[in-house]
């Protein structure tokens, strides 16, 4: 067997702790799949005393993740902080000027300045590779990468952030509503530190635009992607969509059209009995559309310290057996900077508003929608008390921008006692 390939690990929450444990574990499996004895040289992170219950003692200790990532004895620089910018951006920026490997689970990192640190990786001749960034143990970037690279990709669709999903699934099991189920999943510690990564959908969104990269050629450019998180579903929608045969998922869509690159990260409704719809729990899973081999989906586990961490070491043994892949897919001076386009693709909508309680409303509504190109598949009035009237809307197929104009319709008639929000419907 050859000469090691040694390790340097900067973070020691979840993941990294996770990485050790493979390594401890497993290391005459992982060292022959390899082709070389996998090693840990040094480590480093923000507390030396912390209580991690995994045996550090044969690792030298950085406290500065930069020096880490210009040791001598690290050949491969794994960046397990987490952050866009700060200690996580420069050590990676370090490591890639010192000529090392670098393997990362930083999608944050990578959304923000993926281009600019894979054209540095490629002109220094080293691996910048981020399997756990996106979708924790599924592996999706080796699958679009290498497997499906005899495909044009066609669509990429997904739900990849489990708190979202944990949370949509767990209002609808309990019958509780969204603020209620929002802290149960904080008191858990499902949520970010800034809970809105998760319910606001940016974490998710920073996962599709890396997967849009590679599937389409493009530069990553996430603030071109349309984000809404899941904070105004209520109990009622869910139950509403049920009760239509379809469950409400935090849903991540990006395809290139003669007009551009479309990527959203939305609530939407997918049919109930599809692979989407059956998601349970803290779950993600990754459809993928190609021209030659139609439809896949790839189901697992989305976090966590198992999956996340195998993915990291996918990527160590890669790079331990000499495979060199450009960080999205084809050299990063190819990758084009796509226009940022708008969905124009028609779809039926679920609309829900309250209206007042008075003759003649439902006919400015209905006025109001038509005007606007949006005819009504199914209305249904729900029980109500008092002086306002909750309404749900099923709409026929239409362009979303006409759906825009209809909210805005409904707003103008004044009949409104809350906002309209509306949902794309998604047969999958």
């Amino acid at each position: 067997m050859t000469k090691s390939l040694r390790l340097g690990i900067a973070g020691l929450g979840t993941v990294g702790v996770g990485v050790i444990k493979i390594i401890q574990k497993n290391l005459d499996l992982l060292s022959a799949r390899a082709g070389k004895v996998i090693e840990i040289t040094a480590v480093c992170a923000k507390s030396r005393t912390k209580d991690r219950n995994v045996n550090l003692s044969g690792y030298a200790w950085e406290d500065d993740s930069i020096k880490l990532a210009r040791r001598n004895d690290v050949d491969v620089y794994v960046e397990l902080m987490g952050g866009e910018d700060g200690p996580a951006k420069a050590s990676v920026e370090a490591a890639i000027a010192a000529g090392k490997h670098v393997v990362t689970a930083n999608k944050a990192l990578l959304a923000h300045h993926g281009h600019v640190l894979a054209s540095a990786a490629e002109v220094a001749g080293i691996s910048l590779r981020f399997e756990a960034a996106v979708a924790g143990g599924i592996p999706i970037i080796k699958a679009l990468t290498e497997g499906l690279a005899g495909n044009k990709i066609e669509r990429i669709m997904g739900v990849m952030n489990g708190t979202c999903n944990y949370i949509l699934t767990r209002m609808e099991d309990s019958g509780l509503p969204y603020s209620e189920i929002f802290e149960e999943a904080n008191q858990l510690g499902f949520l970010e530190a800034d809970p809105n990564l998760d319910v606001g959908g940016v974490d998710a969104a920073h996962k599709l635009v890396l997967l849009s990269s590679i599937a389409f050629g493009t530069q990553v450019n996430f603030s071109a992607a349309q984000l809404q998180g899941i904070g105004e579903i209520s109990i009622d929608d869910i139950t509403a969509a049920k009760g239509m045969g379809y469950r409400i998922k935090l849903l991540g869509l990006s395809q290139m059209t003669d007009k551009g690159l479309e990527q959203s990260m939305q609530p939407c409704l997918v049919p109930y009995n599809s692979p989407l719809g059956q998601l349970e729990g803290g779950t993600n899973m990754v459809v993928v559309e190609g021209d030659n081999i139609g439809q896949i989906v790839l189901r697992g586990a989305g976090a966590g310290e198992g999956p996340t961490a195998s993915a990291v070491m996918g990527d160590v043994i890669d790079i331990a057996r000499g495979i060199s892949i450009p960080t999205f897919g084809i050299p990063a001076a190819q990758l084009t900077k796509a226009p940022a386009a708008q969905s124009t693709t028609p779809s039926a909508y679920y609309i829900r508003t309250s209206l007042r309680d008075a003759p003649g409303v439902l006919a400015d509504i209905a006025r109001g929608l038509g005007n606007s190109g949006v005819s009504i598949d199914r209305l249904r009035q729900q029980n109500h008390e008092g002086a306002s009237a909750p309404i749900l809307i099923v709409t026929h197929p239409t362009e979303p921008s006409n759906i825009d104009k209809a909210l805005s319709a409904i707003a103008a008639t004044g009949e409104t006692t809350s906002e309209p929000i509306a949902l794309k419907i998604v047969e999958v």
